[in-house]
């Protein structure tokens, strides 16, 4: 039966003057041969990513486990894609003439680019991260201890992170650190404000008390003028004495301040009469009983 309809199907294209060849059915390409290429191509992608993944667990260590700033980050990064590239490209089949088989090639190169690269861009994100500590303690060091001022500090530690960026950053690949950079400004500007803000009220304190010290002058100016109109003109001779009566608790002390007498009569025990004798040093005024203290104010 099918072979009836494929005869007459034939015997109609012939009488109506089309090609038969192009309507055959079993005219199709050969199948199989881009599966088996792409599987070929899977395991040679897996051996280059096994290789270069033991050039970046070395990095990996020196970034993440210690915390170390790796100089040419960016450089050696281009190395190991570089090279994966090239084990790949010795190490993969040849694609031939075959159109479906260069594109499955191609599409292998690019998934292994990207391996390499998604692996190598963690760390790059790393990288940044202690370059930015790095600036943020060049430039806290520098606006306490040099003379520079915090703007110029700022500057200079902006400068040196977009440097250190630079060099750790892939050529040619979509890296970009201007993230971390923006972050890195807004974070010594935050210092920065915090600082002024800190120096204004140590200024503004410095203020009050220049103004307090101002103001406790001027009360004692005016003061000393009250005393000068109640008392009259005050003298430069400040005098005070003492005397103990001899053989008795009685002490006599008087001043002469500012143009004013005092006299005081207290009873004081003397503690050291035992120690100097029935009659002590001395029955009369000398310096044993008797203090003088004097202050010229010019």
């Amino acid at each position: 039966m099918v072979k009836l309809f494929f005869l007459l199907a034939t015997l109609i294209a012939i009488s109506e003057g089309r090609s038969v060849t192009n309507r055959v059915p079993w005219c199709i390409p050969r199948g199989g041969a881009t599966s088996n290429y792409g599987s070929q191509l899977e395991g040679v992608k897996g051996s280059v990513l096994e290789k270069a993944g033991e050039a970046i667990e070395e990095l990996r260590r020196s970034i993440v486990d210690e915390g170390s700033i790796v100089e040419g980050f960016g450089a050696k990064a281009d190395t190991i894609c570089n090279q994966a590239l090239e084990d790949f490209a010795q190490a993969a089949p040849d694609a031939g003439d075959d159109v479906n088989v260069a594109s499955t090639y191609d599409k292998k190169l690019e998934e292994l680019e990207a391996a390499v690269d998604a692996q190598l861009q963690i760390l790059y994100f790393r990288s940044l991260s202690l370059l930015r500590e790095k600036a943020l303690t060049r430039f806290q060091m520098a606006s306490k201890t040099s003379g520079t001022s915090e703007y110029e500090a700022m500057l200079s530690a902006d400068s040196q992170f977009s440097q250190e960026a630079e060099d750790a950053t892939r050529t040619g690949s979509d890296w970009d650190y201007a993230a971390e950079r923006t972050y890195l400004q807004s974070v010594m500007n935050s210092i920065a404000e915090s600082g002024k803000k800190a120096t204004d009220v140590q200024m503004k304190s410095a203020q009050q008390q220049q103004t307090a010290m101002q103001f406790l002058q001027s009360q004692q100016q005016m003061i000393q003028q009250l005393q000068m109109q109640l008392y009259g003109q005050n003298t430069p001779w400040n005098v005070g004495f003492a005397y103990r009566i001899p053989d008795t608790n009685f002490n006599l002390q008087g001043s002469y301040q500012q143009g004013k007498t005092n006299v005081q009569l207290s009873c004081v025990p003397d503690e050291y009469a035992p120690m100097l004798g029935p009659s002590g040093f001395t029955n009369g005024v000398g310096p044993g009983n008797l203090g003088l203290s004097l202050n010229l104010s010019i």
